[in-house]
């Protein structure tokens, strides 16, 4: 019986000599991938209750939106910057060279609601970390993270320590 690591294509020397890049892309391709890696994020979250399903742009759309639906809960997007119409709430975070901003609608994210936050990579964890202030901010609780993939080697946890978090696949390097 295949993994969800089985789907995922590891590709030496991309972007740049000495990184392997994993390709989540063959694992989304494939119908029984694709099913496969739905169903082992969902697993994820069944130890927790919860009200909402966060994602953030672009990729935890990907993993965010057919789980919210496996599940029958609500998807929240957590955009970047300057791509939503109504009254939003940003979070700026720290990029090797600059800074970013995510944005949120002020009025989807409930004061009170417990929130899982889904994201297709775990890597220095800025993102998540940010995405997880922004939620906050508004009142809500981010009750779990849940994340494909983890680059091990770039301590990414070490940010969002103060959540659960769980990953279908971890790679002990960068």
């Amino acid at each position: 019986m295949k993994t969800v690591g089985d789907y995922i294509t590891s590709i030496p020397d991309f972007p740049e000599p000495g990184i392997i890049f994993r390709d989540i892309t063959t694992a989304i391709i494939d119908a029984d991938g694709l099913q496969l890696t739905v169903d082992e994020m969902a697993k994820r979250m069944a130890d927790v209750e919860f009200d909402a399903i966060a994602g953030l742009e672009s990729r935890g759309f990907l993993f965010g939106m057919p789980v919210a639906y496996k599940l029958h809960k609500p998807f929240i997007p957590i955009r970047k910057k300057g791509k939503l119409p109504r009254e939003t709430v940003e979070a700026t975070y720290d990029l090797e060279y600059g800074t970013a901003s995510i944005e949120v609608h002020k009025e989807d994210v409930r004061p009170g609601a417990r929130i899982v936050l889904v994201d297709d990579l775990i890597a220095t964890g800025g993102t998540l970390e940010a995405a997880a202030r922004l939620l906050t901010q508004l009142g809500a609780e981010v009750v779990k993270i849940v994340c494909l993939l983890e680059l091990k080697g770039l301590h990414g946890r070490e940010r969002i320590k103060d959540y659960p978090v769980e990953t279908v696949v971890a790679y002990e390097g960068k």
